[in-house]
């Protein structure tokens, strides 16, 4: 196993707010990618402070994470018109790439926020978030979402300003010498007010006008003491400022905002396996390459490690190239420079007096500094592998690795043994999982506490050739690397995706048109892929959590999608805190979309002592149709484990919005779709099946859903839920709920049967 990074309490444990106090800088929130590769609009996809990017193959996950790094990377990433253009918008893109902003950015800015509010001139809770965009011809956008701009000034306000301000000018008594002024003003801010009359907004040109009325008034030698010239002036600055204020530029096209809110964007870090270590490097390349720019990707991720490496132990490639040089190593460098300063006249010469001398044999000193210049290659080196054998056990468990480094010439090597293994085994010949975390480990742990510090690791399928125990633990391992650094990565393998940690996955898929998608609802239809390949890596996931919860005793109930899984875990949770539930075991929803892998999943789950598990449908045609065939197949002996919604709310078509209470369900969904001018508040009725209203209303109204809308409504019914106090559940329809959890909870028990397989007759 791998060791979380530090042995403070898991993160897994902590609030967002803890992870952010422990992560300075920019946090990255959410994000969006337009028209690059294979992505079309993937649609604002909102992140954790690890976030795990689930798809099949060819799904278009990379794409996803390429734009991010391109956006400002740490390394490499420059733009490459003839890959990242989409080849249906090539020419048009090449022609106009400022028009085209292939990811867009919202940060969380932080302890940035009063700083950057100062430098905008705007109040620090609208800069507590920033959007930065960046398009194909390299430039970048920044706006304040959270800023709200003012066009125009209310009436009313200036309004009052000049009230006031005529009032405290009645309200004076002037010296003779400035009667005519008290007249002239006083008269003036009357007018003035009587011309705002009828007005509902000021626009910048009436603000002007108004402060020039003002400010001609004033004396071009005022008196050096006046109230009425104070008041004037007073309202004149008042008016000044309520006129900059309509006038201010956009803060995110002030040059100086723009540079703070960039430079502080944190960098990107894309990572693959191009970067894995070979067991032998030739050091004349690796120095070479260390020094060029114009490497391939492959050749360039390789010197980066290799650059890493030599760092990480405190050695330099050209220092252990050139304390390996021999006798003849020496000579033939003496000869080539003696060539290039003397010609072969010089180098005859050298050939004849080299002959002379070894009659004498070879000069001792020279063979003593070579000598020396070995011996401290070979401490150095065995000092570096014992550093490495070090840090490397800390964060790596699967074994007792112990490394060697070995120069030998121009060559340098990697050797690897450990307890089980003693004998040494060049790297390139041991699992390439060790290969693989040996480059993880390098690069990120080294690099992140340097130059790369709060920067955006981009992991592209991350150790997807360690073990499966090695990939759950790498999984919690990212968790403690979070404290530091935001972790987005991509993977197709049930054990970086745990089911305890759902709340970090997205799903990648590609839509009916060929473009990828990404969905926060795990469930949602796949596009063309009827088997829903990238979901199928957390179905597998919540198998393995739901067979271990077996084991421990605990009662699984099978479910259709997140949504039921969400408002089912919210009633059970509630009913327990009110002590109106009790059950023996604990009642463990797991989602399982789709009648084939809900009957694999029955199969699998079905425990010695707790039977098949019981089985939650809706009352629509399609968990009907389901609720058959599983009576038909896995539930035939046991149709009182089948339980349909129906009987809960005793009307047909049943779904689980319906059975969580319509006056808590129902104004929430004008919380997910806002823009219809009736809502659906207003449009839906009670005792009929609210998913089929909300349909009906949105097809009427002509607005467009979001796939995963239940999904998304769920969270804020469940956020509602979650608030309530648990002794006071008086509003809400506690005995459905109760009836739900008591048919589950009875499920298998003796005496039982006959009762629910009466009731589950309504579904056939």
């Amino acid at each position: 196993m791998i060791a979380p990074a530090a042995p403070a309490t898991p993160i897994a444990e902590k609030t967002r707010a803890g992870i952010a106090q422990t992560r300075q800088g920019f946090t990255l929130r959410r994000y969006r990618v337009t028209n690059f590769r294979s992505v079309t609009d993937s649609g604002y996809l909102d992140l954790d402070h690890v976030t795990a990017l689930i798809g099949v193959n060819e799904s278009g996950k990379t794409n996803l994470l390429l734009p991010l790094w391109k956006m400002n990377p740490a390394g490499g990433g420059s733009i490459d018109p003839t890959s990242d253009f989409p080849k249906a918008l090539f020419g048009t893109i090449r022609a106009n790439p400022r028009d085209f902003q292939f990811v867009t950015a919202e940060f969380d800015t932080g302890s940035e926020a009063r700083t950057l509010a100062e430098l905008a001139k705007i109040p620090v809770e609208a800069a507590a978030t920033v959007c930065i965009g960046r398009s194909y011809d390299g430039s970048y956008t920044v706006s304040f979402p959270l800023h709200l701009p003012r066009k125009n000034d209310d009436r009313a306000a200036v309004s009052q300003a000049i009230g006031a301000a005529g009032r405290a000018i009645s309200a004076t008594t002037p010296p003779d010498t400035q009667t005519e002024l008290h007249a002239a003003a006083v008269a003036l801010l009357r007018e003035m007010s009587s011309d705002l009359n009828g007005l509902s907004q000021l626009s910048a040109n009436d603000l002007i006008r108004l402060r020039d009325r003002v400010a001609a008034l004033i004396p071009a030698d005022p008196p050096a003491t006046s109230v009425v010239v104070a008041e004037l002036r007073k309202l004149r600055k008042d008016l000044g400022k309520r006129m900059a204020g309509v006038l201010a530029p956009d803060p995110g096209q002030i040059d100086t905002v723009r540079d703070a809110v960039l430079s502080r964007m944190p960098a990107f870090v894309y990572y693959s396996n191009y970067g894995n270590l070979d067991s032998e490097i030739y050091l004349p390349h690796v120095v070479e390459n260390m020094a060029r720019t114009d490497l391939g990707a492959k050749e360039a991720a390789k010197a980066r490690t290799l650059r890493v490496l030599f760092g990480f132990v405190g050695l330099e490639a050209e220092e252990v190239l050139q304390l390996g040089r021999d006798f003849r190593d020496i000579r033939d460098e003496a000869e080539a420079q003696i060539l290039a300063s003397g010609g072969k006249t010089g180098l005859m010469i050298n050939i004849f007096q080299r002959s002379h001398d070894l009659q004498n044999g070879p000069n001792a000193q020279v063979l003593a500094d070579i000598a020396e210049a070995k011996r401290t290659r070979s401490i150095l080196l065995q000092s570096a592998s014992t550093k490495l054998t070090a840090h490397f056990a800390e964060w790596w468990k699967q074994g007792d690795y112990r490394f060697r480094f070995e120069a030998d010439g121009n060559h340098f090597r990697i050797w690897v043994a450990d307890s089980r293994r003693p004998q040494e085994v060049e790297l390139e010949n041991r699992s390439t999982g060790l290969q693989w975390f040996l480059s993880f480990f390098l690069v990120f742990l080294h690099e992140s506490r340097g130059e790369h510090h709060n920067a955006v690791l981009l992991l592209d399928e991350p150790g997807h050739s360690l073990h499966p125990l090695a990939q759950r633990d790498l999984s919690a391992f990212f968790d403690g690397l979070a404290k530091t650094n935001q972790i987005v990565y991509t993977t197709h393998s049930p054990f970086l995706v745990d089911a305890d940690r759902l709340e970090r996955a997205r799903k990648v898929f590609v839509e009916g048109d060929g473009s990828t998608r990404v969905s926060g609802d795990l469930g949602v239809a796949e596009g063309s892929d009827s088997k829903r390949g990238a979901g199928f890596a957390v179905r597998a996931a919540l198998n393995i959590a739901v067979a271990e919860a077996v084991l421990g005793g605990a009662r699984p109930v099978l479910v259709g999608n997140r949504a039921d899984q969400i408002y089912l875990s919210a009633m059970k949770t509630l009913l327990v805190a009110a002590g109106r539930l009790r059950p023996q075991r604990e009642i463990i929803f797991a989602p399982a979309t789709g009648p084939r892998v809900m009957q694999t999943m029955a199969a699998l789950l079905a425990g010695e002592d707790t039977g098949l598990p019981t089985v939650v449908f809706d009352g629509t045609r399609d968990g009907r149709t389901q609720a058959k065939e599983l009576l038909a197949t896995t539930h035939a002996n046991f149709p009182e484990r089948i339980v349909c919604l129906d009987d809960v709310t005793e009307f047909d078509g049943t779904q689980i919005e319906d059975v969580v209470g319509f006056d808590l369900v129902a104004p929430l969904v004008d919380r997910v779709e806002r823009r219809p001018d009736r809502l659906f508040v207003d449009y839906a009725v009670s005792g009929v099946p609210l998913v089929a209203q909300v349909e009906a209303w949105v097809a009427e109204e002509g607005i467009p859903l979001d796939p995963d809308w239940r999904f998304q409504l769920a969270n804020r019914v469940r956020a509602r839920l979650l608030l309530t106090d648990a002794k006071k559940l008086s509003g809400f329809p506690v005995q459905s709920w109760e009836h739900l959890m008591g048919r589950l909870i009875s499920c298998g028990e003796e005496g039982s049967q006959e009762h629910n397989a009466v009731r589950c007759g309504r579904l056939l």
